[in-house]
C-alpha cells in the first residue's frame, strides 16, 4: 500500500543523512489527522491521493520516501516532524530542494494550513553550497569599520527620480556621514534613470564624497534582471565601474537566479545584497506559508551577504522572536541553537561565513537605540523615510542618523545628542519616539 497513513511512521529514527522539516498543520474538521498529516509527507515526496500501491511496485522507492515520525499536539495546533532522506534531492539545487519539501503540499485539501516553520539541512547538503562569498568580516574591511553598526538608505522616492536626482542623493547621504546607498526593489532599469548611466554617475559621486569625508562609501546596485544572462552582464558592469555590491530581489528573481549571481560574483569579488521584497505574501501568516526564518537560512545557504530581517518596531509585520531567530540563523559562527523561536531546530553552518543581518522598514534616529538594545551593534540599519523625511533634506537625515547612532555607543540619550546636533534636534522634534504603523 502507499496510502497517506502510509507516510506516518512514528517509531523511525532520523539519521544524520536525513533533512528535517517542520510544518504547522491545520486539520480540517472532516479529515482524520494522521492522514491529513501523512499528505504532508506524501505529497512532498513520492506518494500521490490514491493507492498506487508503490511499496510492492517500486520497493525501492520507499528509500527516497518521506516519513512524519513526530507529532505534537498544542492548544495552536498541530506540529509535525517529517524527515526526508538527502537522496531524494538533486545536488546544488535549491530550487529543486523548495518544489519537493514546499510545491503542492500547500495547495491540498485534506489541509486547512500549512506552516513550514524550520528546515534542518544535512551535512552534505551543506558542504554542496558556496555559502557567503563576502560575510560580515569581509563587508567591516570594506567600510574599514569592525565595530560600528553600518548604516544605509534607499532614495525616496525610491522610483521616479531622475539619475541625477538619484546620484545627488547618494551624495547628500554620504556626506551626511551614511555608509551605504541602496536601490530600492523595484528600480532596475527604468527610461527616468537607466541602469548603467546609473552605475556610473552615482560611483562618481561615491568617489567625491570618499575624498571629502576620508571615509568608505559604497552603493547596493540592483542588477534584478528579465535573465541570468542580463543580470550577469549588469554585475560585470558594476565591476568594471568600481562597485563593490550587486543587489538581487531574491524572492522575486527565483533561487536559480540567487545561485546563479553567486557564482558569477565568486568570479568577481562582488558582495551580494539580498532584498526580500514579497516574502509577506507567504511568511506573514502564521498559520500557513513559509517562515522567515526558512527564507534566512535558504539565503546563508546559497550565499547572500546581506539580507533584511525586519524590526518588530517598524512599519512591517515581523515578530521580535522570529526577527531573532533570523539573526541567529545568519550570523551562527557554527551551529545555530535549537528553539530560540519555538519549533526551530539547530542547524550547523560547517565553515559558512556569517551573514550581515539588516533592519529595515519604518526607521527613525529617535527609535533607532531601541534596534541596537534588541541587536546588538553587529548589525546594518536601513533608513528611508526617517532619512529623506527630514524637514532639512536628506543631508540633514543623514546627519541626524549618525548622531543617533554615535549616542548610543557613547551611552548617551538620544535627546541628550541632539543638545549640540542641530539636526537631530529637528529629527526628533519631527518624530520623536513614535513608532510608525
Amino acid at each position: 500500500m502507499a496510502g497517506y497513513e502510509d507516510f506516518v511512521d512514528l517509531g523511525y529514527k532520523p539519521n544524520v543523512k536525513d533533512v528535517i522539516a517542520v510544518f504547522k498543520v491545520k486539520v480540517p474538521e472532516w479529515e482524520k489527522a494522521e492522514r491529513a498529516f501523512g499528505a504532508v509527507a506524501s505529497e512532498s515526496s513520492v506518494g500521490t491521493w490514491t493507492d498506487l500501491n508503490i511499496w510492492a511496485k517500486y520497493p525501492y522507492v520507499k528509500k527516497v520516501a518521506a516519513k512524519v515520525y513526530s507529532i505534537e499536539h498544542t492548544p495552536h495546533g498541530y506540529w509535525i516532524k517529517i524527515a526526508y532522506p538527502e537522496d531524494h534531492f538533486e545536488q546544488n539545487n535549491i530550487s529543486q530542494f523548495i518544489a519537493s519539501i514546499a510545491g503542492n503540499d500547500f495547495g491540498m485539501k485534506a489541509v486547512d494550513g500549512l506552516r513550514l516553520q524550520d528546515i534542518q539541512f544535512t551535512k552534505n547538503i551543506v558542504k554542496q553550497f558556496r555559502g557567503p562569498g563576502v560575510g560580515i568580516e569581509g563587508i567591516r574591511k570594506i567600510f574599514e569599520e569592525p565595530t560600528r553598526p553600518l548604516m544605509l538608505t534607499v532614495p525616496k522616492p525610491k522610483v521616479g527620480m531622475t539619475t541625477e536626482e538619484h546620484a545627488d542623493i547618494g551624495y547628500q547621504i554620504w556626506t551626511g556621514g551614511l555608509d551605504l546607498l541602496k536601490d530600492d526593489e523595484n528600480l532596475t532599469n527604468q527610461k527616468f534613470n537607466p541602469f548603467k548611466k546609473r552605475v556610473v554617475k552615482t560611483l562618481k559621486m561615491r568617489d567625491k564624497a570618499e575624498k571629502e569625508t576620508g571615509e568608505r562609501k559604497s552603493y547596493l546596485i540592483n542588477v534584478t534582471a528579465p535573465t541570468n544572462e542580463e543580470m550577469m552582464e549588469r554585475a560585470r558592469f558594476v565591476k568594471k565601474n568600481g562597485g563593490e555590491y550587486v543587489m538581487i530581489d531574491i524572492i522575486a528573481s527565483g533561487w536559480t537566479s540567487v545561485n546563479s549571481l553567486r557564482e558569477e560574483c565568486e568570479d568577481l569579488g562582488l558582495a551580494i545584497h539580498a532584498h526580500r521584497a514579497m516574502h509577506g505574501a507567504f511568511t506573514r501568516n502564521p498559520d500557513h506559508g513559509i517562515s522567515m526564518n526558512v527564507v534566512s537560512k535558504i539565503s546563508r545557504l546559497i550565499g547572500v551577504d546581506q539580507l533584511h530581517i525586519g524590526t518588530s518596531i517598524g512599519k512591517l509585520v515581523s515578530p521580535k522572536e522570529e526577527v531573532l531567530q533570523c539573526q541567529a540563523e545568519l550570523t551562527a559562527p557554527k551551529k545555530t541553537k535549537e528553539n530560540i523561536r519555538e519549533h526551530c531546530l539547530t542547524q550547523d553552518w560547517n565553515k559558512f561565513k556569517q551573514v550581515f543581518p539588516v533592519s529595515s522598514g519604518g526607521l527613525h534616529p529617535g527609535i533607532i537605540d531601541q534596534i541596537f538594545k534588541m541587536f546588538g551593534t553587529n548589525i546594518m540599519v536601513q533608513l528611508g523615510g526617517g532619512v529623506h523625511g527630514h524637514p532639512k533634506g536628506s543631508h540633514a537625515g543623514a546627519v541626524a542618523m549618525r548622531a543617533a547612532v554615535e549616542a548610543y555607543l557613547d551611552k548617551q540619550s538620544v535627546e541628550e545628542k541632539a543638545k549640540v546636533c542641530p539636526e537631530l534636534k529637528v529629527a526628533m522634534q519631527t518624530w520623536g519616539r513614535s513608532l510608525p504603523k
